[in-house]
């Protein structure tokens, strides 16, 4: 969210931001009810300010003018009720309205509509290649019997898997090796349920406005229970301090959040959504920083979150590259994006493994989330930032793709065997 001073103040760049994030917002309604619910404050604050000044003279008065007064300090009451209720319909439209308009985007962000429009900045690797014909995901996880799709879909429906067998220990393997990364960082591990409250996934941001039916395609509800299943731990690890003034000496916070994620993904379909790529349930590792409101010290992480992956895929022999999100793709509470993407030599493309978001004070700002200058004492909004540690089993399909052998088998990179018990390959056939 962004704070209306600025938003009054730069009225052509928060414009520009809802034109190039192609976001539904009426920007010229907000400031309207904003002059609006100004002018009902200021009339608000001049009858209290009477009311207080007849309380003081009403204990001094005599017995005639103290009855007048007490009558006329009903009467100013009775106004400051009435304007407060006249302008309860419209804070619910502000509210919404402000809660609709998005980041404002660092200036160097390519400008586009979607991810077509993305932009290469960095290639990691040499694309894999191979003296014999690769086969593709679903190919070697049928040879070596490492996916049960079809008993599972009778149980929990489509596009939910098992892992089975050595592919389900490199799975938590790859969870393993991350964390042990990430723990060497600074990072602290936290095991992050999947249910939150409606608010926590507003106050993350990732959703436009204020109305919970916009996560429909999106979000699995439990409307008994007034819940929802997280896609991610970022909107968990979001809301753990709402409403803090940390110390300054506390930042910056590390978070490792591991959990089951859940996303329905209403609208995806086709080649897209076959096997492991696309799932209604994955497991996630999640870096979570929160440090101090200096663009500078949130560039600073950024770059060590983009790291993280890249290190993965050159530890576990993956080919990647960098992409920097256009403006119609880096989502509406971040300033700047960044894909990591993996080379699947079935597709002969590169497919994303992971994001690294700046969001700056938009997220702490809904959480009222602060931290106490150790110079000034002045309280600031913190910055906070998120970037996916590792994803599975999306990970896994690059992963068993670029690590396969002819007859079936995938090498362990040297790095992984300690937490494969020191295997140098699984599956091949027998």
């Amino acid at each position: 969210m962004l704070d209306i001073k600025f938003i009054r103040e730069n009225v052509d760049i928060v414009k520009n931001a809802i034109k190039v994030k192609g976001v539904s917002c009426d920007l010229d309604a907000l400031l309207k009810l904003d002059e609006k619910i100004i002018a009902n404050k200021t009339e608000v604050q001049g009858y209290q300010e009477k009311v207080n000044a007849l309380s003081k003279q009403i204990p001094v008065a005599s017995d005639d003018d103290k009855k007048k007064m007490v009558e006329e300090s009903k009467n100013y009451g009775d106004k400051i009720k009435a304007l407060e209720k006249e302008i309860e319909p419209d804070l619910k439209k502000y509210n919404a309205l402000l809660m609709s308009v998005p980041q404002i985007p660092d200036p160097s962000v390519p400008v586009g509509a979607d991810d077509s429009e993305n932009v290469v900045i960095k290639t990691n690797g040499e694309i894999t290649k191979f003296d014999f014909q690769p086969r593709d995901q679903m190919e070697l996880t049928e040879l070596n019997d490492w996916v049960d799709f079809d008993h599972i879909a009778k149980v929990s429906g489509a596009r939910i898997y098992a892992l089975k067998g050595e592919l389900a220990r490199l799975e938590v393997a790859l969870h393993m090796y991350v964390l042990d990364k990430l723990a060497k960082k600074g990072f602290r591990q936290i095991s992050c349920p999947s249910l939150c409250k409606i608010d926590a996934l507003f106050q993350a941001g990732h959703f436009v406005g204020d109305d919970p039916s916009v996560m429909d395609n999106d979000v699995y509800k439990i409307e008994k229970d007034e819940l929802c299943l997280a896609g991610t731990s970022e909107i968990i690890i979001n809301a753990l301090h709402q409403g803090e003034i940390l110390n300054e000496d506390d930042l910056p916070v590390l978070y490792a959040g591991y959990s089951p994620c859940f996303r329905r993904e209403a609208g995806a379909a086709g080649k897209d959504t076959r096997g492991l790529v696309r799932v209604h349930q994955f497991m996630k590792v999640e870096e979570f920083v929160i440090c101090k409101n200096d663009i500078e010290e949130s560039k600073k992480w950024h770059q060590v979150l983009q790291n993280s992956m890249e290190e993965l895929c050159a530890d576990m022999n993956i080919p990647c590259h960098v992409l920097e999100a256009c403006t119609g793709d880096m989502g509406f509470n971040k300033i700047y994006m960044t894909d990591v993407e993996a080379w699947v030599p079935s597709q002969n493309k590169y497919r994303e493994v992971s994001s690294t978001s700046t969001i700056g004070d938009f997220q702490a700002r809904r959480t009222k989330l602060r931290y106490r200058e150790n110079a000034t004492g002045k309280v600031q909004y913190c910055h906070t930032l998120n970037s996916t540690g590792v994803a599975t089993p999306r990970f896994l399909v690059a992963f068993i793709e670029n690590n396969q052998n002819a007859d079936g088998s995938v090498n362990i990179p040297e790095k992984l065997r300690p937490y494969m018990g020191g295997v140098e390959k699984i599956g091949g056939k027998k």
